[in-house]
């Protein structure tokens, strides 16, 4: 296939790949993951750093993916080599689009244990088995839902069932047409909880807390977290984006597309925000709880207001559909090489990367009962699995991807895929040549630990830097592109 050649499936329209990669970019780390790591640093500094980061680095890193995935028109593998080829570079480039593919899949070996909890607190929600006094007994019935390897396994085996089932009917008929009830119907549940929480107590503190900027309850800890999650939240380097961008028609503006998904993702997360923490606030609660903060305290929470077994049952039905939207997208790039590479049909190949899927996510899940103790330095397989791909996979996959899109490759490629206005391209091309690397390798060092990233007290000379950087390398760059694109 070459790389113009048209895929036998694509997107009906513009909002069917918005939906779905909105849906993939939401997640649990809108409803789970950004909650929680506003209040553990800070609240509404945290929410500003982390929408700069959305604009300098994720936008940016989001509309190279997906120009890669649409020009290549295949897998992350096969869109990276060809991409790789029409430059005139070698088939060894499309190893960024091999490290893509398997973050993807290792992360959602892990992600359906989770989404696993998602569903068995639903049940949990519904049967009235979330009933407990203290954070302490929330905590308990957390423990024991684990401990329990049958029914831990079997509410991931539903997870990973469900998925294979959407994407197996395939790109229209599973994924578009799935996404198109299940965004709307978790953005209508999210607006009934903030309905409620007006009413109910707590709401103007939350706003208070989401949106007041105060310098000082900001560490560097916190900068490099909002950084991080902002390139995290929107499955970046994760096969997802660069496989649905290759779904997306020629005629549809991809700058257009990425900053509509980048909003809708923002919005969702605030609005999660503004849904969970009025209860917090309303019964006295730290909205710096950490990860507990959704599967203990906020069911404590709930069950000390009125209709809060109402609302209990809506917060998981939703944090279910989030969990399930994100894990429909991180198997499609599996699924797209399968189909394309192997030549296997839809449901095969879907079926297929699901049994290997649930053998890793079993390893996965036995690592918080009877697998608890297998580990190797210090980390069990669950925790390998996370510290792989979070640490090391996404971030050099991104930043690989940035720089061969900056440096490497010609061009033309980028200005015939992007369509952007002469101000507009060298804008993006300033941002994926310097300012996204430069907060992946942030990212990267903090995360590795190597080093103590003080940003607080060093800004200054961070944005010296950088300035410097930008500069030398515009002036060096017509040397750059004869050096790289002959």
């Amino acid at each position: 296939m070459t790389a113009r050649q048209q895929p036998k499936n694509l997107w009906i329209g513009r909002w069917g790949f918005v939906l779905a990669a909105t849906g993939s970019a939401v997640g649990l780390g809108n409803i789970w993951k950004f909650p929680y790591m506003t209040g553990e640093y800070g609240g509404g500094a945290f929410v500003l750093v982390y929408l700069a980061c959305i604009l300098c680095i994720g936008i940016p890193a989001m509309m190279t993916e997906i120009a890669f995935g649409r020009r290549g028109r295949g897998s992350p593998i096969d869109a990276v080599k060809r991409v790789a080829q029409e430059s005139g570079r070698g088939k060894i480039w499309s190893g960024f689009g091999w490290m893509s593919m398997l973050a993807g899949f290792m992360i959602l070996s892990f992600y359906v244990v989770v989404a696993g909890w998602s569903l068995a607190y639903l049940w949990k929600a519904i049967s009235g088995g979330l009933q407990g006094g203290s954070v302490d007994d929330m905590a308990a019935i957390f423990g024991a839902n684990n401990a329990n390897p049958l029914t831990l396994g079997a509410w991931s085996t539903l997870v990973t069932v469900v998925t294979m089932f959407i994407v197996g009917k395939g790109v229209q008929e599973g994924i578009e047409r799935n996404m198109r009830w299940m965004m709307p119907g978790m953005v209508l549940l999210l607006l009934v909880m903030i309905v409620y929480a007006m009413f109910s107590g707590g709401f103007g503190e939350a706003v208070t807390f989401l949106f007041s900027f105060e310098v000082g309850k900001l560490s560097s800890e916190g900068l490099l977290a909002a950084m991080g999650h902002a390139f995290f939240t929107l499955s970046l380097s994760a096969g997802a984006i660069m496989a649905y961008g290759a779904y997306l028609p020629d005629n549809k503006s991809i700058a257009r597309t990425t900053f509509t998904v980048a909003i809708c993702d923002t919005l969702i997360a605030l609005m999660a925000g503004l849904a969970i923490f009025p209860a917090i606030f309303a019964n006295g609660m730290d909205p710096a709880s950490g990860p507990g903060l959704i599967f203990m305290s906020l069911p404590l929470a709930f069950q000390q207001m009125p209709l809060g077994s109402v609302l209990q049952v809506i917060f998981f039905v939703m944090l279910s559909v989030a969990a399930l939207t994100s894990a429909v997208s991180m198997i499609e790039a599996t699924v797209a090489w399968l189909t394309e590479r192997k030549g296997m049909s839809r449901k095969a190949a879907a079926w297929s990367s699901g049994i290997v899927l649930w053998l890793l996510s079993t390893l996965a899940m036995l690592s918080f009962n009877l697998g608890a103790d297998w580990t190797f330095a210090g980390k069990n397989f669950f925790d390998w699995l996370d510290y792989l791909t979070s640490r090391w996979m996404m971030p050099l996959g991104g930043l690989g991807l940035c720089l061969m899109a900056g440096f490497l490759l010609r061009d033309e490629i980028f200005r015939d895929e992007l369509r952007l206005s002469k101000r507009q391209h060298a804008l993006w091309l300033l941002m994926v040549r310097y300012v996204s690397p430069l907060g992946i390798v942030l990212i990267f060092i903090d995360a590795l630990g190597v080093m103590s990233i003080d940003i607080g007290s060093q800004w200054p000379w961070f944005l010296a830097v950088l300035v410097v950087i930008a500069v030398l390398g515009e002036m060096l760059s017509p040397r750059v592109k004869r050096q790289f694109t002959g």
